[in-house]
Order: C-alpha cells, then structure tokens, then sequence
C-alpha cells in the first residue's frame, strides 16, 4: 500500500471545520427528533491506515463494536462509518429515547434508532463536505452492523483503503457519549478530496476581507 502523507496543518483545519460545521446541521436535525437539546463536536481529523483505526475504537475490556454503515459515491467513493463501543451505542440510545423507557423497550429499538441516529449524522458529515466543496455525493441506506475492531473496517470493495478518521463528542440531555466518524476511501479518492480541500482552503484564504 502506498505510505500515507500525513494530513498537513490546513488540511487538517480544514476538515475539522468542515466537519464541525456539518456536526452543527446533525445537531439541529438530531434537537428536533429528539426535543432536547443536542451538541456534537469533532475535536481531532486524521487519515489513518485500517490497523491504526482499529487500534483507537476500541475501550478496556470491550473489542465490540456497533456501526452505521453507509456507502457513498461520487467525485470520491467509500464507506462511511458511525462507530461507538458497545456499551457506548447502548448509552446514545437511553439518551435519544429516553431514561424513562424500559431497558428491553431500548434494546427492541435499538437498531432503528441507531439507524435514524447514523442517517442523520453521516448524510450531514457527507453532504456538508460535498457541498462546501460544490461537489455532488450519492448515499446509500444505512445498515446497523457489529463486529470486533479488527472487522469493523474490512471491506469487499475498498482493500486498499484509508480511513479519514474523526473522534467525536456527543451531549444529549447532559449524558456525553464519545464515539468516532471513519469514511474509508482507496488512495485515489484520499487524494481527490485532499485535493478538493486544498482548493477550498485557497480559495477561502484568498477572498477579500
């Protein structure tokens, strides 16, 4: 696999802006199916190769993982991935649905709300970027899958792939739950979009004051 450059300074700044901007339009979608207040943020972007990723998902005596998959198409083409520990997606569901309801009530729910929870969140993140970069990106439906951290990025169709890797912070009725953004792309995609993002960055730093 050819050796991954490392994101630079601006590139960096650049997709954690892009990426904050989008947690801030999931953040209002998510405040109106939820009705309480909701914040996301997006603290730290890198591009990582599949066994660092792997590396970083997983918590203390927990190597599950639950996902959001959802693949997508267009100027650049992946996976992207809503990823939480086990106990941490059960934890984003007690938030969304309510402390009040049942536990086996939150456990028959689980998947639809983590799959309208992923829909939201990673259509934001996609689009957002797709946008801001005046591109155009095709999204499919989201799939709740589980699997340990060494599968949890293994794909049929991308075995060459880098992962643009995001840590994110959710708040929801003050229970915070931490969880991560992975959109996995094959080295040429990788490199259209930091391309995408270099021109973004030009062009922002170059408009008028």
């Amino acid at each position: 696999m050819k050796a991954i450059t490392p994101l630079t300074e601006a590139e960096s700044d650049a997709l954690c802006e892009l990426a904050n901007i989008a947690m801030g339009r999931a953040s209002a979608s998510l405040r109106q199916m939820v009705g309480h207040k909701v914040h996301l943020s997006v603290p730290k972007c890198e591009i990582l190769n599949p066994d660092a990723a792997a590396a970083q998902v997983v918590t203390p005596g927990n190597s599950n993982l639950v996902a959001v998959r959802q693949d997508f198409s267009g100027p650049f083409f992946g996976r992207a991935l809503l990823i939480f520990p086990e106990a941490g997606s059960l934890e984003l569901v007690r938030a969304i649905l309510g402390r009040h309801i049942p536990l086996s009530d939150i456990l028959d729910l689980e998947d639809e709300a983590l799959a309208e929870t992923g829909n939201i969140i990673l259509n934001s993140w996609v689009a957002t970027i797709a946008n801001l970069l005046k591109q155009s990106i095709k999204m499919s439906l989201p799939l709740v899958i589980r699997r340990d951290r060494h599968q949890i990025f293994e794909s049929l169709t991308l075995r060459a792939s880098l992962i643009l890797f995001l840590r994110i912070s959710f708040e929801i009725s003050e229970q915070s739950v931490n969880g991560y953004l992975a959109l996995m792309m094959d080295v040429p995609s990788v490199a259209q979009l930091r391309s995408l993002v270099a021109n973004f960055v030009t062009s922002f730093t170059c408009e008028p004051d």
